[in-house]
């Protein structure tokens, strides 16, 4: 039987699952991320320990290893995680500042810079970004501004799940879809961009070198195998961006196939063969990122979903929190019987789901969050059942959106994340797409993606389509009901004039 390891830095929790080569996990651990704010005149700021980064992982690594029967079987290990935090390593190795972490704003003014001097449309047209305040290379600008003497002396700016590998094994690299978060990276030639490093002024030198994900970098040396438990010599495969690595085990790496992951954001991803790095999908607020997939590419829109939910439950589901301290179960079941009950439609409530600002495909961080069709007779239900609606209605937004702007055919939606055990939304989400919704039988998507790469690399499967063959089990499918579908479309379009008949009044009240 062969082993393969999977690591995911996430910013919850630092997981280390062992899979067989069919998928099912033999053994587990984790430990959580913890995010410090170092400056107590500054409470916004907010950083990772890289030791705290590299001690969780070696836990958590030690404890899942420890519970195999017979660890020399794991044939190899790659990391994945979030994207963009980065960490200044001197020649020696060591660490010369803490990872700035991406919930952190010190990056403002960089970021203003960087939309002066280089722009959004030209960002695009090389690298196929929007340009976020916590892109890596405005953190090395903060750096170069602010802590000139310390960046003077790194040898490397190394990404998050790059740290890990060169912990594991020493080796300095990373692979085209953590580069492609950079805003250095060239999206058509998978090298960094002469254009945008010059821009940056930072020294050509600092960046580790892109490569393919599934490239093996090194083994396991004596001191990561003494701290984590893994075998000496096994091999360190390359890992790429989370959300790719989920979509490995689900299949959307396959033309047709759409990724649906759903937490507090919701990310819809798809595969292109080719980079699309139009004005057109750049209005719209889609990313397009190196696939971890061989010679592919994927497009992400990206909206916020469940945060808007927890919003609901925070402020008014007290008193089915109540209920279930007294009754038993879990207030979230209580919450969502009363949205079961309120009718398709929610008796003409319509919720719009822009409480954090409009993503994709419409881009408006003044738009608000509201409520439109509210009477004396509109329940705690119906208001609920309209925020589900409304996070389906934006969904099927963004799914039109890569119809429209890059020919993405969705001929089948597989969904993974926290939404999947919302049986109820998951079922609305198919009524008002139209289409079946699967939710394949695998456990943690992200991490068992990056373990397909170690398994790739080492040989264990030939490619992506192999490994998925493997680990595919088709799990639930959610078939949508035609007739209401029929309905949907309907409230769909009076939906979609709730933005612009909202949007000058809501810039109007919108913080500034």
């Amino acid at each position: 039987m062969d082993y393969l390891v999977g690591i995911d830095l996430g910013s919850t929790n630092l997981k280390a699952i062992v899979y067989d080569a069919t998928g099912r996990v033999a053994a587990r651990a984790s430990r959580p991320t913890q995010r410090f704010n170092p400056d107590p005149q500054r409470p916004q700021w907010a950083i990772w320990k890289p030791e705290q980064i590299w001690g969780g992982v070696a836990e958590s690594l030690r404890e899942a290893i420890g519970q195999l029967d017979d660890p020399s079987l794991i044939r190899g290990v790659a990391v994945t995680g979030m994207g963009m935090d980065g960490v200044p390593l001197d020649e020696q190795g060591h660490w010369l500042y803490p990872f700035i972490s991406w919930h952190c704003p010190r990056t403002e003014p960089q970021h203003k810079w960087w939309l002066e001097h280089v722009g959004a449309e030209r960002q695009f047209a090389i690298g196929g970004n929007q340009i976020w305040v916590f892109n890596t290379v405005l953190r090395i600008l903060w750096m170069m501004e602010n802590e000139p003497q310390i960046l003077a002396r790194a040898h490397k700016w190394v990404l998050i799940e790059d740290f890990v590998n060169f912990m594991l094994c020493g080796a300095l690299a990373t692979d085209y879809s953590m580069a492609s978060t950079t805003l250095l990276f060239d999206q058509r030639r998978q090298v960094w961009s002469d254009e945008l490093v010059a821009k940056s002024g930072i020294r050509r030198d600092l960046l580790c070198d892109p490569q393919p994900s599934g490239t093996i970098l090194g083994q396991v040396h004596a001191g990561a195998a003494e701290a984590t438990g893994l075998p000496a010599g096994t091999p360190v495969v390359l890992g790429g961006h989370d959300y790719l690595c989920g979509a490995l085990p689900t299949g959307a790496f396959r033309p047709g196939v759409v990724s649906d992951v759903t937490g507090t954001w919701e990310m819809v991803v798809a595969a292109i063969p080719e980079p699309v790095l139009t004005p057109a999908v750049r209005e719209m607020g889609i990313l397009v990122d190196s696939h971890v997939a061989p010679g592919m590419w994927a497009v992400m829109g990206a909206t916020v979903a469940a945060d808007q939910l927890e919003w609901f439950r925070r402020e008014y589901g007290q008193p089915e929190r109540l209920r279930a301290e007294q009754e038993g179960g879990v207030d979230w079941d209580y919450l969502m019987q009363a949205a079961a009950q309120s009718p398709p439609g929610a008796h003409g409530c319509l919720f719009l789901p822009h409480m954090s600002g409009s993503h994709c495909p419409v881009v408006d961080h003044r738009s608000l969050g509201a409520f439109a069709g509210l009477r004396n007779i509109t329940t705690k239900g119906d208001m609920l059942r309209a925020i589900i609606e409304g996070l389906d209605y934006q969904f099927l937004q963004v799914v039109r959106g890569l119809e429209h702007g890059l020919g993405v055919r969705p001929e089948a939606i597989v969904a993974i994340g926290g939404a999947i055990h919302n049986a109820f939304w998951m079922q609305n989400k198919a009524d008002v797409v139209g289409k079946p919704i699967e939710v394949p039988e695998i456990e943690e998507a992200v991490v068992l993606g990056a373990a397909l790469l170690a398994g790739i690399g080492v040989g264990v499967y030939r490619d992506v389509a192999d490994a998925y063959a493997q680990v595919h089990r088709p799990g639930r499918v959610y078939e949508p009901d035609p007739a209401l579908n029929a309905r949907y479309r309907e409230w769909f379009a009076v939906f979609e004039t709730l933005y612009p008949a909202l949007k000058a009044s809501h810039a109007a009240i919108a913080p500034a």
